[in-house]
């Protein structure tokens, strides 16, 4: 996914909210994964969703 890969790439995670509506849009109803997106955080590389969405181990 494109977001999550900009926002690992510059480090600027303030767009997680937007991953969170774009995994929401694209069928996602993990509670923990949405929840974590829309939570105040702070979120920074390395980031369980992000690396989730990216393929990260």
């Amino acid at each position: 996914m494109a977001i999550a890969a900009q926002m690992y790439a510059l480090r600027d995670f303030s767009g997680i909210p937007i991953l969170a509506d774009a995994l929401e849009e694209s069928g996602c109803d993990n509670a923990d994964v949405l929840d974590h997106c829309c939570g105040p955080g702070p979120h920074v590389r390395g980031c369980w969703v992000v690396d989730l969405v990216l393929g990260k181990e």
